[in-house]
């Protein structure tokens, strides 16, 4: 998962370290933390539950150990965690976020409806709640999130961005490009306008455009990790090899400034794994692909990479495992788009999320 939900993190950890009954537990807690910040929310989960019961102030504790259920996909456990927490704007927008993880759309629907009341000018709820439809495939539910989130926020560029990404995946490819010109009108020159104008260059099938629009945000200083991702993975279509040195060069050069700016970003990792299958540097590629694979396991792009740098690395077991995998999600797409009004992919595989 993309960027994940790190800025509710940084939101309510900052100021809520009380005085610690343990000084284990308050270290546990900040590497925790440090661990989310980073989009490491595996990795953090058992510091969070060392830290539980060991502190003084134990909000600190349950919610961030919540967000890294969502983070991994435990949209359950972090239910049960964010239900027993005092309701809150904070919590009430995480709450929604693993109610839609676990399908049930109405309860989040309250959740979202709860915070927006509380919070009707947080830009940033409305754009990770959306996320989490868009995770799930309720493109529906998200638009109408979007909807409530411009009918207060109407000049938000990113807004109307993120709504953007979800017509176009609903095949309203006009609407879309509505929403993204009017990101562009509504912020020029900033790095929204930008990633908008190479999303709309890449749902037209223009690489050489988004090459060229990437190219002018980031030498304009934008160096947003969406514009070097979108500027790596243009080159790559465009048919960057290790024989086209200068070229497969800026691409892994951004890919990798953009794993390093945001190391919760699947598409950067898988991008930048190829490169370093290109470049016979397996053990780098498995690297970047487990990430991505561990980030969005539900990322039909990762496997197929996957299977090549296992079976590379002498791993054959794996590889047939990640085949079978990639299998299974494929089946589950074709039936999903058999029995709704489909959708359609935009930059990365549509799975990408929109920048906050």
């Amino acid at each position: 998962m993309i960027g994940l939900r790190i800025g509710l993190a940084l939101l309510v950890a900052g100021g809520l370290f009380c005085q610690q009954t343990d000084q284990q537990a308050e270290s546990d807690l900040r590497i925790g933390i440090a661990l989310t910040k980073e989009g490491r929310f595996q990795q953090a989960v058992p510091y969070f539950l060392s830290a539980r019961g060991r502190v003084a102030e134990t909000f600190a504790v349950e919610f961030n150990l919540a967000l890294c259920y969502v983070g991994t996909r435990d949209f359950k456990q972090a239910v049960q965690i964010l239900t027993q927490l005092k309701s809150s704007a904070e919590v009430n927008n995480l709450l929604s976020q693993a109610l839609i993880g676990d399908g049930q759309q109405d309860a989040a629907l309250k959740a979202f409806q709860d915070a927006a009341e509380l919070t009707p000018k947080n830009e940033k709820l409305y754009l990770l709640v959306s996320e989490a439809c868009m995770d799930e495939g309720f493109h529906e539910l998200g638009i109408h999130v979007l909807e409530v989130g411009l009918r207060n926020l109407p000049e938000s560029a990113r807004l109307h961005f993120e709504r953007g990404f979800f017509r176009s995946q609903m095949d309203e490819r006009n609407l879309a490009d509505q929403d993204f010109e009017l990101a562009q009108k509504l912020s020029p020159g900033s790095d929204i306008a930008y990633i908008a104008a190479a999303q709309q260059a890449f749902l037209s099938g223009d690489v050489q455009k988004v090459i060229r629009t990437a190219r002018e945000g980031i030498s304009r200083g934008h160096t947003h990790y969406l514009l070097l991702t979108m500027l790596g993975e243009a080159l790559l279509r465009a048919g960057a090899t290790p024989a086209n040195a200068d070229e497969f060069r800026e691409a892994q050069e951004a890919l990798e400034k953009a794993v390093a700016a945001r190391p919760g970003y699947s598409s950067a990792h898988i991008a930048l794994g190829r490169i370093y299958l290109a470049r016979e540097r397996t053990e780098e590629a498995v690297a970047q692909l487990e990430s991505a694979k561990q980030l969005d396991p539900r990322n039909r792009a990762v496997y197929s990479a996957l299977a090549i740098a296992y079976r590379r690395a002498g791993q054959a077991e794996q590889s047939r495992e990640s085949i079978a995998i990639l299998a299974e999600l494929n089946r589950q797409e074709a039936a999903r788009i058999g029995s709704a009004s489909g959708g359609h992919a935009g930059y990365a595989g549509g799975r990408d999320k929109p920048p906050r």
